[in-house]
């Protein structure tokens, strides 16, 4: 039996950085007993990941960043290329393992989170606090009382959206034998890949060094795609599209993350919340979600430090989710044409600025302005549509 004033059931992207808050609180900070969660080595832990992202000048998790640029390139389906710097942003890649070897020093450290290992089986309410049942690899039962419980563990479906689709990648980590790839420069969105009939795919590439390289090939649509359709896709894009010979695959990734204007409920119970993906975290027209993690960890975080009710906020705005919620319906419905959408955005506003939109960081009139270099009547006309879509049931995975 552990009691705990809050208990985090997850070890993924979010429920580590609700933890690494919590064991170095803000000075003045009430202290907090925390009980971290986490499943047994095999199918219940998070796959290893890679996570992008970026911010001006030093951040908290830099120990565990592998590379960072200030230098982006993005090319359009004809060939051309557009190259920026993000001054004073950075854009920065921490590999899941790295961040996860940082988080657990400075926990053991801390000396102020017990790490559990064991599967949840079930999260009961308490009249104040609520009761987490779990048990280890060997069959033993653990539970948690806690004041509060964050569960950061992925939703089994999908709320019921207006519109969902899905942006599923496969990467390969590669090594050439040779320097071809600059490693002051991320290729942040190639758009000469064959285009699907209805949303969009493009390739990015994240150079670790001159002869090495995260290479990933994403699509935007309603379903995944086999994993020898994958690979063919990656052939084509290092071989046809950048010359590539002899590569090397020293690693690989794949995964799956929703793109859904669907509501996330993030309270399930008076003590019991939600946090990361499966609170709403990813931003819905791009997928990136490690910023989102932050901010959301970052509140709940000083919420408790200051004794307040500690409901996790949704990390993107009101007028964001909005306008992301028209952009999903004009790509799924084919309102617009994905790949002409992004290339001509990046070709007509600076890189830095869309970096600022895209996490929520512009004003209204920037964003007024990032509008109407889109196509506008398309636009409008989803944006006319969307309010009377219903909402329904995802049916995939």
């Amino acid at each position: 039996m552990h009691e705990a004033d809050v208990a985090i059931i997850g070890a993924g992207a979010a429920g580590l950085s609700l933890a690494h808050r919590l064991a170095r609180p803000a000075p003045g900070a009430r202290p907090l007993s925390v009980v971290l969660v986490d499943a047994p080595p095999g199918p219940l832990r998070p796959p290893r990941r890679t996570w992008c992202f970026w911010e001006a000048g030093a951040g908290r998790y830099d120990a565990a960043v592998t590379r960072s640029w200030q230098r982006l390139r993005v090319h359009q389906p004809t060939g051309e290329a557009i190259e920026q710097d993000i001054s004073p942003l950075r854009y920065k890649m921490i590999r899941s393992d790295d961040f996860e070897t940082l988080v657990g020093h400075d926990l053991a450290r801390s000396g102020r989170v017990r790490r559990v290992e064991a599967a949840v089986d079930s999260v009961e309410g308490l009249p104040r606090g609520a009761r987490v049942d779990a048990r280890t690899a060997t069959g033993q039962s653990e539970t948690v009382h806690a004041r509060w419980v964050f569960d950061s563990r992925p939703l089994g479906s999908l709320p019921a959206a207006r519109t969902t689709l899905l942006q599923h990648f496969h990467g390969w980590f590669v090594r050439t034998g040779r320097p071809v790839f600059d490693p002051g420069r991320v290729e942040l969105m190639d758009l000469r890949t064959p285009q699907p009939a209805q949303g969009l795919s493009f390739a990015y590439v994240l150079p670790t060094g001159p002869d090495q390289a995260l290479i990933e090939y994403t699509e935007f649509s309603s379903a995944v795609l086999s994993a020898d359709a994958y690979d063919e896709a990656l052939r084509h894009y290092t071989g046809t599209v950048l010359g590539l010979r002899d590569v090397e695959i020293t690693g690989t990734e794949t995964g799956v993350i929703p793109m859904t204007d669907a509501s996330f409920a993030r309270r399930t119970g008076p003590s019991v919340f939600r946090i990361g993906a499966a609170g709403g975290a990813i931003r819905p027209s791009t997928g990136y979600t490690f910023s989102g993690v932050q901010r959301q960890t970052a509140a709940v975080a000083d919420a408790l430090g200051r004794g307040r009710r500690p409901v996790p906020p949704l990390p993107h705005s009101a007028r964001s989710r909005a306008m992301d919620a028209v952009l999903l319906h004009a790509l799924d419905s084919g309102l617009v044409d994905g790949a002409d959408f992004f290339a001509r955005l990046f070709a007509r506003i600076p890189l830095e600025r869309v970096l600022r939109f895209l996490d929520g960081r512009t004003r209204l009139h920037e964003e007024l302005g990032i509008g109407l270099r889109t196509p506008v009547a398309p636009m409008l006309r989803a944006a006319l549509e969307v309010p009377r879509l219903p909402r329904r049931p995802f049916p995939g995975p």
